[in-house]
């Protein structure tokens, strides 16, 4: 393998989804990475744990010794033969450690001591997190945006992704943005969330052009944060107001969150466990809105979602799903996204259905 230099090109690494493996410890991997990099620690977490107190107590000197009495034969020899793989198969990446210092020469040295070579990210994590930081910071203020607005079932996250350049924030949280809106793989951290929202940035400033089209959105996508300059950002950008009628949004809903979601419990679960996970699903989905709905109406359409979860198990149809969506938008979500409307500041764009907007976008795409 021909060497290649350490790089401090972070742009780069970010916009070509340049492959990286992650030496931290496993609990650093946890609180916040990058979308390609992949957890191949130098230390285990409880390995971490002694060197750390050696180096308080002892200075780095011991904390090295100890970290080469942690790490050796046939455990040193995997890790080795680990990172060799990657690197075979991922040639064009790089290894990082925290700070790009003590964990990452380490191991790329005892790579090379294995015949291979291997560059690392100067300043590491750290640098890659500040870089990512102020990219989000300073795209956010300067970006031009507009914003998808709608009511909800209109669809709006599968108009949002035919448009010229969209960044898709319920797809980067994995969640929908509403109660009904968790999905069955969790969401990231909020450190994961926030840099996969910083790279979509700079791909849509330096991959693409134009303004840059977001789904209107709360300050919480699930448990997901948006930062504070962007959703200041967007609650003042022009909007396109995305029309459907009460039965295509009663079915869009359907289709989403009972026919997509029952699919995706039973393959995941198997038919009887994945059945019931899903009932659990819907049924705590609006119970989480008993407050806001009120008891009789919360208790009344938790009566008919029952009775359309049993005619699905007995006849495999969801249509009786309808009984519930239909009158839960019209009388709880369309009463709320109007008065929400009501508060926008940016300016209306255009007002119609999918394919109005998907063509007035085309035709308007430059700044």
């Amino acid at each position: 393998m021909a060497s290649r230099p350490d790089t401090d090109d972070y742009l780069s690494l970010f916009l070509n989804d340049t492959p990286l493996i992650d030496v931290r410890a496993p609990v650093e991997f946890t609180k916040g990475s990058f979308p390609t990099a992949v957890s191949m620690p130098l230390m285990n977490d409880d390995e971490r744990h002694q060197i750390g107190i050696c180096y308080k107590e002892k200075g780095q000197d011991a904390a090295i010794r100890l970290g080469h009495q942690l790490v050796y034969g046939d455990l040193k020899a995997r890790r080795i033969n680990a990172w060799k793989q990657f690197a075979a198969n991922h040639p064009e990446g790089y290894l990082f450690c925290f700070r790009g210092g003590l964990r990452s020469r380490l191991t790329q040295q005892w790579i090379r001591d294995a015949g291979a070579d291997y560059p690392l990210v100067k300043g590491g994590y750290k640098a890659l997190r500040r870089f990512l930081i102020d990219s989000l910071e300073r795209l956010a203020g300067s970006c031009e945006l507009r914003i998808i607005s709608g009511r909800t079932g209109t669809g709006k996250t599968r108009v949002l992704k035919q448009l010229p350049n969209p960044i898709d924030l319920e797809g980067l949280a994995n969640h929908r943005g509403s109660s009904f809106g968790h999905q069955i793989t969790p969401q990231p951290s909020q450190i994961d969330f926030e840099n996969r929202l910083a790279i979509a940035f700079l791909k849509a400033q330096h991959l693409k052009s134009g303004p840059v089209y977001l789904e209107d959105e709360s300050r919480l996508v699930g448990r997901c944060a948006l930062p504070d300059a962007l959703k200041e950002k967007m609650a003042s950008a022009p909007l396109l107001i995305l029309e459907r009628s009460l039965e295509d949004r009663t079915r869009i809903i359907r289709e989403d969150y009972v026919d997509d979601m029952t699919a995706a419990y039973l393959s995941r679960d198997g038919a009887e466990t994945g059945w019931q996970n899903f009932n659990e699903y819907l049924l705590g989905a609006l119970d989480r809105i008993k407050k806001r709905l009120g008891g009789a109406r919360h208790s009344q359409l938790r009566k008919l979602m029952e009775q359309a979860l049993a005619h699905q198990a007995s006849s495999g149809e969801t249509d009786a799903h309808n009984e519930w969506i239909r009158p839960l938008l019209q009388d709880y979500y369309d009463p709320m996204y109007d008065y929400q409307l009501s508060k926008k500041q940016g300016k209306v764009l255009i007002r119609g259905d999918a394919d109005t907007l998907i063509g007035w976008a085309s035709n308007n795409s430059s700044l």
